[in-house]
């Protein structure tokens, strides 16, 4: 894909507007945390292992291609004849820098489906041989090994490209690995495991992007597009759920348990009162109903949005807002329990005799000691939304049909599992992406509780 910069429009969507405050949040949080020697030993010990290196490696890799796949532009139209030479249109259609990396690939459109690395379509049509008689064969892909001059060269072509794509993968890994060498020369974490997984990854992703221009590496969908594309583009959809809905969750959580646990009486009671109606309301129905309810605002005020993208991130951007309001209800229990506990301490006490107030004993006392059981939280929660909106797509109460996601390509999936012969690697593209997400996830949430729960640092001690 060739872009002149100069004739480009840049579209700022919200959840870009999200994704990067992410961004800095969290530069700002480790630049907090090396004030503070109790987080930092804590966090040395989740990074001292090369599991945990390695699966914070694998997920730092997945935001990096959110966080490309978030610079969104519209590419200016070519200009017709008789149009005022200083007016510019743009195209509706939008696109990222990712697209930029990836090429041609979701360019690259055939009319229906077609298996891994093949040359011809899945199904039989109607054709015409040299002699005008009809018949019915597997007719060849328009774009899928375009390149090769003979098709029997398909398996030794197969093989050069693959190491070609592989060899620009290592290259690019080893400048990464270099430039971490450099900046962490005095460190003794275990950095090799770090290069290593850098290394594999880059070789991975150097063979998916160099072959996915040249082939379908995970086939096309129903509609001709190509699975490996829209995998790696359900990434920032991926990514930005499992984090937006999580931190819009965190704050409501936060503040109802804490005040709850702290204060008592009648608040206790309201905020009892109101986790306990909500959590016996069934939540895909809520969240159904709230998605749905949304949608029919995006539909009755088209003028809000200048393309459809812009429609299907607002939907997104919902979806996350009612994920995150729907699901703090088991924070808020464990958060109020731990404080009822906490706020008894002899510490806590002779804080309110010397006249402390109560923001102070909160921020300074209480939040602290609760501390492990949000960042634990976090971690868990993240994974499980991810799977959430798998399932929320899987019954169409999802992300927009228009916005790649995990979720959508699962749901296209369910038919074509039925048909004979299968077609699986729409549901394995998917899966595959998605599962190397949340068990990365899930091992680094395991690291994260041993590090920061005290009873696992109690039994240590012993």
């Amino acid at each position: 894909m060739d872009i002149d910069i100069f004739s480009v429009k840049p579209v700022i969507l919200w959840t870009d507007i999200m994704i990067w405050l992410l961004v800095i949040s969290a530069s700002a949080f480790l630049l907090m945390l090396r004030q503070n020697p109790e987080a930092r030993a804590q966090w040395r010990q989740v990074f001292s292992s090369r599991l945990g290196m390695v699966t914070f490696v694998i997920i730092l890799s997945y935001i990096a291609l959110a966080l490309v796949d978030s610079l969104h532009f519209r590419k200016a139209l070519p200009p017709v004849e008789g149009q005022n030479s200083s007016t510019v249109y743009y195209s509706n259609t939008v696109h990222s820098v990712l697209d930029l990396a990836l090429g041609e690939m979701g360019e690259l459109k055939e009319r229906s489906y077609s298996a891994p690395l093949s040359l011809k379509s899945f199904t039989k049509e109607n054709m015409i041989d040299a002699s005008g008689e009809p018949y019915r064969d597997y007719p060849d892909l328009q774009h899928a090994g375009s390149h090769l001059n003979d098709p029997a060269d398909y398996n030794t072509d197969l093989l050069l490209q693959s190491a070609t794509g592989m060899g620009k993968g290592l290259i690019v890994g080893l400048i990464l690995c270099t430039l971490l060498k450099m900046s962490t020369r005095r460190s003794t974490f275990p950095w090799g495991a770090a290069m290593a997984t850098i290394l594999v990854i880059a070789m991975v992703l150097g063979w998916l992007i160099h072959m996915g221009n040249l082939y379908h590496v995970l086939g096309t969908d129903r509609a001709g597009n190509d699975a490996l594309y829209a995998s790696i583009k359900g990434i920032r959809t991926g990514v930005l759920i499992g984090t937006l809905a999580t931190l819009i969750m965190m704050p409501i959580a936060i503040t109802l348990g804490i005040f709850a646990g702290y204060f008592r009486g009648w608040v206790d009671d309201v905020v009892q009162y109101l986790y306990t109606t909500l959590s016996s309301i069934p939540g895909i129905l809520l969240i159904a109903a709230a998605i749905l309810q949304f949608q029919v605002f995006i539909d009755l005020n088209p003028g809000y949005f200048e393309v459809g993208l812009e429609k299907a991130d607002a939907r997104f951007l919902g979806l996350c807002f009612i994920l995150g309001i729907t699901s703090w209800a088991g924070l808020c229990r464990l958060l109020r329990a731990e404080t009822l506990k906490i706020s008894q301490l002899p510490y806590v006490q002779a804080a309110h005799a010397f006249g402390v107030s109560h923001i102070r004993v909160i921020s300074r006392h209480i939040l602290p000691n609760v501390m492990h059981i949000i960042l634990i939280t976090f971690v868990l929660d993240f994974s499980g939304l991810i799977l959430a909106e798998a399932v929320l797509s899987y019954i169409g109460v999802g992300v927009d049909s228009t916005m790649p996601s995990w979720g959508n390509m699962i749901n296209l999936a369910r038919s074509e599992l039925s048909q004979d012969p299968v077609v699986w690697w729409n549901l394995i593209g998917a899966f595959f992406f998605m599962f190397t997400l949340v068990l990365s996830a899930n091992l680094f949430s395991d690291l994260v509780n041993d590090a920061f729960n005290p009873k696992n640092r109690q039994e240590r001690a012993v």
